[in-house]
């Protein structure tokens, strides 16, 4: 299904019959993608009077209970309320759903005992273009990201310089194959989210750091239509779904 878009000054057409998925499913068991020191997520059937309501137990239905933390289970877009006493809910402060966005591959760089995304890198792989969003995709990016538990990996995190060359091209949007833009250990200096949100200025409340995502390889580098779908959760958190639909030229 071709249809246009008018996005900004800009008409877009798009093939909504063909999206690009770069979400994590969710799975009740130790499989499931897992980070920041829990248990995984649990997916279970309720029990009442000591009877299991699930259909293959004998009840007419199926009636699951999820067990969750959205930081840490898989694909999920946040607000600057993960960072602030003040409570800023993503189902308030997320109002538009499609975006411009660029889809890029970064090999994260050696720094001592860590690996980092620099300014440099994000300056080389969008040059002078204007996007609402990015996606970024590191390498080598295997399968195994959508089941890996991070806990205790040191895992690839932006220095603070990439975060602001992001707010000074006007990114809003920023969705990455990580755990999170900053350092697994850092000792609370949360320094690239504190830069993508402004934090302590003039806070970009309508801004989205989206974490945990998986870009197969099959999606190449460049620019798509993204829809950015979330749960309605009353949360600086919620699980999403951001889907990639191609431009046609």
């Amino acid at each position: 299904m071709i249809t246009i878009i008018q996005y900004n000054s800009r008409k877009l057409k798009i093939d909504l019959s063909q999206p690009l998925d770069i979400s994590m499913k969710l799975k009740g068991d130790k499989s499931n993608v897992n980070v920041w020191y829990i248990g995984p997520p649990k997916i279970e059937p309720e029990v009442f009077d000591g009877k299991v309501i699930s259909v293959d137990k004998g009840a007419a239905v199926n009636f699951n209970t999820i067990t969750f933390n959205p930081h840490a289970h898989g694909t999920h877009t946040e607000t600057v309320g993960h960072i602030t006493k003040e409570k800023y809910s993503i189902n308030k402060h997320l109002k538009q759903f499609f975006f411009l966005a660029e889809v890029i591959t970064v090999a994260p760089e050696k720094h001592g005992d860590d690996y980092i995304i620099s300014a440099k890198q994000l300056q080389f792989a969008l040059g002078n273009k204007k996007r609402d969003a990015v996606v970024v995709r590191t390498i080598p990016n295997t399968k195994e990201k959508k089941s890996k538990q991070y806990s205790h990996t040191n895992w690839t995190y932006f220095k603070e310089d990439a975060m602001k060359l992001l707010v000074r091209k006007g990114v809003k949007h920023l969705l990455i194959d990580l755990p999170s833009v900053d350092r697994e250990e850092d000792g609370g200096e949360l320094k690239a989210h504190k830069a993508f949100w402004n934090y302590g200025r003039n806070l970009r409340k309508d801004a989205t750091i989206t974490e945990l995502i998986y870009v197969s390889n099959d999606i190449e580098d460049g620019s798509y239509m993204l829809n950015l779908q979330i749960a309605p959760f009353d949360n600086d958190a919620t699980p999403s779904k951001p889907i990639l639909y191609k431009i046609i030229e």
